[in-house]
């Protein structure tokens, strides 16, 4: 679970106001490792952002397969699946994704 910004400081600042690790954990209800990581990114970093994901495209790169539509309309998503060595589920997620809507059926 991702806590919000504000909480995360004010549970620093409830920490540095001179309680310990346990009051801190048993009032906010955060574990003692999560307190610490975020003491840890303050002093490091300076801030208490939140990390950002970047997640790579597992097989099927959205802009290729938004232009594989585009030229091929009538495709299935059997055929789609094909050309990117995947399964149809995958190409309807990736297409809903999209927000592509198709509606053929083999």
């Amino acid at each position: 679970m991702a806590y919000d910004r504000k909480y995360r400081e004010r549970t620093i600042e409830y920490r540095q106001e001179g309680h310990t690790l346990e009051e801190t954990c048993s009032v906010f209800k955060v574990s003692m490792s999560t307190i610490r990581g975020w003491e840890g990114q303050l002093k490091e970093k300076g801030h208490l952002e939140k990390k950002e994901l970047k997640r790579a495209h597992k097989k099927i790169n959205p802009d290729q397969l938004a232009q594989y539509v585009k030229d091929h309309p009538d495709a299935y998503l059997s055929e789609i699946a094909e050309i990117f060595n995947c399964s149809d589920t995958a190409v309807s997620k990736a297409l809903k994704r999209l927000k592509i809507t198709r509606k053929k059926k083999r």
